[in-house]
C-alpha cells in the first residue's frame, strides 16, 4: 500500500491539487467482495459513475468485473475501456427513448425503471430483446437522504406494488424479462436491509418465469473515520448467499447473482492531495485555506460527508484545531473543527476517501481547473490524467464578436 512519503513524492512530482489512487487497495476490495458470496454464479458490475478513468476501468476488468452504466456516455466509456457489451448493464433513469434505443443497438443489458418506458420498449421490440426490471422495494437505506434511493418517494424504479401492471404490459407485448433489480441506496450497514429487499424480489419472481439473474445493487458502507461502523461484507455474504441459494432451489433454476459496487471498490483507494495556501486566525476559528475546494470534492458540502484530513508534511507535530476550507467563492468547507498536526503555509494535506464521487463530480466553478490523476501501481506512480489547462475551459466556446 502507498506510504505517506510516496504521497509526498507524488505531490512534489505532479503538483497539487492531485488525485492519487492505490491500485492494490482496489484489487483487495474487489477480491474481498468477490469471495464473500458463496453462490454458483456471481457477477460484480462496477458502478463507473464513482470513478471512470479508463485505467481504473481496465484494472477492474482485469480482475473480472463487469460494468454498471447509468448513461449512454458511460456505456461508451466502458466499451472504450475494452468491456464487451454483454459485460455492461445499462441502468438509466429519466432518459429519452432515443438514448435507450442506442443502448439496445450497442447490445448491452438494459434495465427499465418506469412503466412508460416499459410500454415503449414492448411496442418497439416485443420479445426480440430481453430486459431487466428495476423494482423500487420501498425500503429506506442508511446514509444521507441524497443517496437513499429505494424509499417510496424515490424517482428510481417501478413500485413493488405495481408488479401486476408490469405483468400485464409484459404479457401484452410478449416482453422477455430476464432479470430483476433493486438498489436501496448507499451506506447500508444492516444485512437485514438486503434480506428484506431480496425477499421482495424473490416473491416478485413468481411473475417472471424466464429470469436468468437477480441484481441486488450495492450500497456497502466503508469507513470514513476511525471507529466508523461499516458494512460487514462477510456477514452480508453469508446471509444473502443462503437466502439466494434457497430461492434458486424453489424457483427451479440456478440464477446468477449480480451486485453493482462503486464506492466500496474505489473510495478508500483515493486521496486528494492539497497544499496549504494560508493559515488564517479569526476571532473564533483557525482556517487552513488550501489550493482546492468543493469543485474537486463536493461531498462535504453536498452530502455533509466526513473525509479524514492529515498533514503529510508534519506527521508528528502537536495537534491543533482547524477548519479546512477551499478557494471557491462560496461556503466551501472540506473539514470543520479538525485536530490536525500543526500546519504551516506550504504543507501538503491528504484528504482521504477521495476515490469515489470526487473527480467524477468535479467541475470548473470559478473557472478553476480539474486536478491531475495518478495511479500507484506495483510501487510506481503513473500519471493517468493530465491536469487541465485554461484552454480546456473555453475550448468549446464560440466567440462571435457581436458587440465589437
Amino acid at each position: 500500500m502507498i506510504t505517506n512519503s510516496q504521497l509526498l513524492d507524488a505531490a512534489n512530482s505532479f503538483g497539487t491539487p492531485l488525485f492519487i489512487y492505490d491500485a492494490d487497495k482496489i484489487r483487495a476490495q474487489f477480491k474481498r467482495l468477490n469471495s464473500a458470496f458463496q453462490v454458483p454464479k456471481l457477477k460484480l458490475h462496477y458502478a463507473l459513475k464513482a470513478l471512470n478513468n479508463i485505467n481504473i476501468l481496465q484494472l477492474l476488468k482485469a480482475e473480472g468485473a463487469g460494468l454498471d452504466a447509468v448513461s449512454i456516455q458511460e456505456v461508451h466509456l466502458g466499451l472504450r475501456a475494452g468491456f464487451s457489451p454483454e459485460q455492461i448493464m445499462f441502468t438509466p433513469n429519466g432518459i429519452s427513448f432515443d438514448e435507450f434505443q442506442e443502448a439496445v443497438e450497442l447490445g448491452v443489458h438494459v434495465n427499465i425503471d418506469n412503466l412508460p418506458l416499459l410500454e415503449k420498449f414492448g411496442a418497439t421490440y416485443g420479445s426480440t430483446v430481453p430486459c431487466c426490471i428495476r423494482i423500487n422495494p420501498h425500503i429506506t437505506a442508511g446514509g444521507s437522504h441524497h443517496i437513499s434511493v429505494g424509499h417510496i418517494d424515490s424517482k428510481f424504479g417501478i413500485s413493488i406494488h405495481q408488479i401486476k401492471h408490469i405483468e400485464r404490459i409484459m404479457k401484452h407485448y410478449g416482453i422477455h424479462v430476464n432479470g430483476l433489480h433493486m438498489h436501496t441506496g448507499s451506506d447500508i450497514i444492516n444485512p437485514e436491509v438486503f434480506i428484506q429487499g431480496a425477499n421482495l424480489l424473490f416473491d416478485a419472481a413468481a411473475h417472471f418465469p424466464d429470469l436468468t439473474f437477480m441484481d441486488f445493487g450495492s450500497g456497502f458502507k466503508v469507513a470514513y473515520k476511525e471507529g466508523d461502523i461499516v458494512s460487514d461484507i462477510e456477514d452480508i455474504g453469508i446471509k444473502i448467499s443462503s437466502a439466494f441459494n434457497d430461492f434458486c432451489s424453489a424457483y427451479g433454476k440456478e440464477l446468477a447473482l449480480w451486485f453493482e459496487p462503486g464506492k466500496f471498490l474505489v473510495s478508500e483507494s483515493g486521496n486528494l492531495l492539497v497544499r496549504a495556501n494560508l493559515i488564517k486566525q479569526t476571532t473564533s476559528t483557525v482556517f487552513i485555506g488550501v489550493d482546492s475546494g468543493q469543485n474537486h470534492l463536493i461531498r462535504p458540502m453536498f452530502y455533509n460527508a466526513y473525509h479524514h484530513i492529515r498533514n503529510l508534511s508534519n506527521e508528528s507535530g502537536p495537534q491543533k484545531l482547524y477548519s479546512v476550507v477551499g478557494y471557491i467563492c462560496e461556503s466551501d468547507t472540506l473539514g470543520h473543527d479538525r485536530l490536525i498536526n500543526e500546519v504551516q503555509e506550504g504543507d501538503v494535506l491528504c484528504i482521504q476517501n477521495a476515490g469515489a464521487y470526487a473527480y467524477s463530480m468535479s467541475n470548473n466553478y470559478n473557472a478553476r481547473l480539474r486536478p491531475a490523476e495518478v495511479l500507484f501501481h506495483q510501487g510506481e506512480l503513473h500519471l493517468i490524467r493530465k491536469r487541465e489547462e485554461l484552454a480546456d475551459i473555453y475550448k468549446n466556446e464560440i466567440e462571435l464578436n457581436l458587440f465589437a
